[in-house]
């Protein structure tokens, strides 16, 4: 097993690449805090994973809350002892709101999601791993970005954010024994697009941000991205630091 004794936290693990991430990760031996905003959702999850045999445990979490974050983290230490891996995968899509229509609200929510919700739990974590010795920290970013117009203005400027993040915190505390990486994946198969059959085609935002499709080898499957989470999360990647690693069926290679 790969994460045999590990404690992983993961948001957004009610659904789509979180929930695929958890699985995985209870598969290979980690103890796992899921965390979501969806209770109903987050305690299924949670019942399949002790049902073939994992050790999971659910904490319903807003991650744009600091109290929540704290709580988030405290409960992996205080009921698991540590703290192994974070995976910050929690995020919210934009509406492909183009940025001549972006509100205040919208944009801050997106970012409060999107990075404020990652900073700060970085920001709990690092001490933890800092004292252990070791630690790893995954980022689920995106080809928005490293792209211009996959998405909305907030979206494509909230993913190149976490991106800046990833390599900060990748090389600022690599002495401490601590990787940060980040996952880029392309179109993948997950609820995050549920308001995408109400979006117009004809709106500057959805049409410009989705004129790239028709050159999308194909959609992604949540467990495809989960499994490079897998990767990055364990010592097969011990020497892969500060990187983003693209998982996009060669998208972006266009």
């Amino acid at each position: 097993m790969k994460l045999l004794g590990k404690v992983a936290v993961v948001t957004g693990a009610a659904s789509g690449m979180g929930k695929e991430m958890a699985k995985v990760f209870a598969q290979e031996g980690a103890k796992v805090v899921l965390a979501d905003i969806v209770h109903e959702s987050l305690e299924q999850v949670v019942t399949e994973i002790k049902a073939s045999g994992g050790t999971a445990l659910g904490v319903v979490t807003d991650v744009s809350k600091e109290s929540d974050i704290q709580q988030m983290i405290d409960a992996a230490v205080n009921t698991f002892g540590s703290l192994d891996i974070l995976v910050n995968n929690a995020g919210i899509m934009d509406r492909m709101t183009a940025a001549a229509d972006v509100t205040d609200e919208l944009w801050e929510r997106v970012f409060a999601v999107n990075v404020t919700g990652p900073m700060r739990a970085i920001r709990k974590a690092l001490p933890i791993m800092i004292r252990q010795g070791h630690g790893v920290i995954i980022n689920t970013a995106s080809i928005g970005g490293l792209c211009g117009s996959r998405a909305g203005a907030a979206y494509t400027a909230s993913k190149h954010a976490v991106i800046g993040l990833t390599k900060n915190v990748g090389y600022q505390y690599a002495k401490y024994g601590i990787r940060c990486n980040a996952i880029a994946p392309g179109a993948v198969q997950t609820n995050i697009m549920a308001d995408a059959p109400n979006l117009d085609p004809n709106y500057l935002g959805v049409e410009r941000a989705m004129s790239g499709m028709n050159t999308n080898p194909r959609v992604g499957q949540p467990i495809e991205i989960a499994k490079v989470a897998l990767f990055l999360a364990s010592d097969d990647a011990s020497f892969i630091n500060g990187a983003v690693i693209v998982a996009d069926a060669g998208w972006t290679a266009y």
